[in-house]
């Protein structure tokens, strides 16, 4: 019963009116040629495919599940396979790849708004493309000539996928504690010996090869993260034309039963000695592995982003439906035995959180897409600094401010149907087990929150902060003078204003307690979250103001802002509070008092 469509108008408005990226891809010359018309087919066929070819594939996925059929074999559900055969010879996962390697080169803003219909279609199933997306990106980035003529075209192609294989046993956030164990054979090639576990898409039947990315450790490594190398560890040994050779003993011991995303087979992988070759310097594996993690923390967004989208399109179409009760202010259909819902406040308050945030969010996720390829490809050094910076500042707030929103939000889906939101049929409740893990892996939003506040404000003294808050100054100077816009101004102002008290005040306890940054850290991170979404929701105000009278999408668009302004933003004054309030709280009770 449930439905999707992709919201081809929003993303226009988004990436045309918004950011007009046509003119800044002009400025690229890797882009120069990505010009409105193509993004639009894209965006029109990426489209039909998720509706028409994907989203029919997610509810079977989701009841269904993987299943390890034993020695290491895993089945996807059915319609998978048929699903990614189709992707394949469409050309999809070539999207934003190299063409050296047969992509078809085109930029991340393109995939980043693929990318979100994709896994509003189907999240479980979307994550074998993205880990291989992800894979792709770390051997373009740190992998040999040899190695990236060896395994890239056939990622870029579909017909093998990618994993990265972090998380042990015994730690996961904390990967200065890993033991897999990478010897030397003399020959280039490293035997590879240990257990991963939470492995996404680790095996599976869609393609005839998987590549995994290991991290692991030789014999003489120093201790902690510094003695960490990174390996490519193929399923099947290629042979030197490509060609499959003979399996490698790295195995798949089970899945994990898991609370959703039943359709991504999470695995159990046992290296026994496989071969291996590592990936750029010995012991810094991890610089190579934070190419793809910081990906997949932007992927993770995209993926809360998708889910939230389609919460919401299923969600309203229920209560346009729905007749339960008379409005308060009297019956509005006197004709029928009850009003529809959509005449009482709660529910209009439960829809337009859903519509803000998940219009908030795609701003902020498209422009950090803008802004990897200005750091990618801008023909100016700076520019292309500039923009980096920016990016890793807003990359925590991508992963966790999203998801954060992306759990509240599909909660408050399933709430708008009441009892029929909790039963399996309508399909929303699928959303909220979905969304949940989004906020855990990929390093959980706690860590996002840590890493934000100590390593990219107050690590380098806020200059990244600044710069992004150059451009709030530059719209509050260039619109604070119009009273159309007050009610959208006045409050990004203040919160700019209350930010920067906020993290010199944080910045000077945590000199003396540095425990004080981690009491801070969460409600950090939302507070900044909320200054950034205040900012796009201000600019698409002015736009929407500046054209109300050409067609009803603006009107809501306004109507969305002033919600936003009026019902979520007011949140930061608590979270400055108790930001404010320090460790003391948290540190003063004895632990065996708890």
């Amino acid at each position: 019963m449930a439905q999707y469509q992709a919201p081809i108008r929003d993303m226009q408005f988004v990436l045309h009116e918004l950011f007009d990226v046509e003119s800044t891809l002009k400025e690229l010359p890797a882009h120069a040629e990505t010009n409105r018309e193509l993004i639009d087919q894209v965006l029109e066929e990426g489209g039909k495919f998720c509706a028409e070819v994907l989203f029919p594939t997610n509810r079977n996925g989701d009841e269904e599940g993987c299943t390890y059929v034993g020695d290491g074999v895993v089945k996807t559900p059915a319609g998978f396979k048929e699903a990614w055969d189709q992707f394949v010879e469409a050309g999809w996962p070539a999207l934003s790849c190299d063409p050296q390697y047969g992509g078809q080169g085109l930029p991340h803003t393109v995939q980043t708004a693929f990318q979100e219909m994709l896994n509003s279609a189907n999240q479980a199933w979307t994550m074998y493309p993205g880990l291989t997306h992800g894979a792709y990106q770390a051997l373009h980035a740190h992998g040999t000539p040899e190695q990236q003529q060896m395994y890239l075209p056939k990622m870029v192609s579909g017909q093998w996928t990618g994993t990265m294989c972090l998380t042990e046993p015994h730690c996961g956030t904390d990967l200065g504690m890993l033991r897999t164990r990478a010897e030397p054979q003399g020959d280039g090639g490293y035997r590879i010996t240990g257990t991963k576990i939470f492995i996404s898409s680790g095996e599976h039947d869609l393609t005839e090869n998987i590549v995994h990315l290991v991290l692991a450790r030789l014999p003489d490594a120093p201790q902690g993260t510094k003695g960490i190398s990174l390996f490519i560890v193929p399923k099947f040994l290629p042979n030197a034309d490509g060609s499959i050779g003979e399996r490698n003993p790295v195995k798949c011991a089970r899945i994990e039963e898991k609370m959703g995303i039943h359709g991504n087979a999470t695995a159990v992988m046992d290296f026994d000695g496989a071969l291996g070759w590592m990936v750029g310097e010995p012991n810094k594996g991890l610089n190579a592995m934070f190419v793809m993690m910081n990906g997949a923390r932007l992927g993770v967004g995209m993926q809360t982003l998708g889910l939230m989208e389609v919460a919401y399109q299923n969600s309203l179409a229920y209560a346009r439906e729905r007749i339960q009760g008379r409005s308060l202010t009297g019956a509005k259909s006197p004709d029928k035995p009850a009003d529809n819902i959509m005449v009482h406040p709660d529910v209009r308050r439960m829809l337009l959180t859903q519509k803000a945030y998940t219009e908030g969010c795609r701003a902020l996720s498209y422009y950090t897409a803008v802004l990897l390829d200005v750091a990618e490809s801008h023909p100016d050094e700076q520019a292309r600094k500039d923009a980096h910076q920016v990016v890793a500042l807003l990359t925590p707030i991508v992963k966790a401010f999203i998801t954060d929103n992306g759990f509240l939000t599909t909660n408050l889906a399933v709430q708008v149907l009441g009892g029929h939101g909790y039963i399996r049929e309508w399909g929303l409740e699928q959303t909220v087990r979905d969304a949940r893990i989004n906020m855990i892996y990929e390093g959980t939003n706690t860590i996002q929150s840590l890493d934000l506040l100590g390593r990219k404000v107050l690590g380098d003294n806020g200059a990244a902060l600044r710069k992004f808050g150059e451009q709030v100054r530059s719209l509050v100077e260039d619109q604070g003078t119009r009273e159309d816009m007050a009610e959208f101004i006045n409050p990004l102002a203040d919160l700019a204003g209350k930010v920067e008290k906020l993290t010199m005040e944080i910045g000077m306890k945590a000199l003396s307690n540095a425990d004080e940054a981690g009491a801070a850290a969460v409600d950090y991170l939302r507070v900044v979250g909320h200054l950034v979404l205040s900012y796009f929701w201000a600019r698409m105000a002015k736009l929407a103001l500046e054209k109300q009278d050409q067609e009803p999408f603006y009107k809501a668009k306004l109507s969305t802002a002033r919600f936003y302004f009026a019902k979520l933003q007011p949140e930061t004054a608590m979270l400055i509070r108790t930001a404010r309030a320090g460790a003391k709280p948290l540190m003063e009770m004895e632990a065996d008092l708890f």
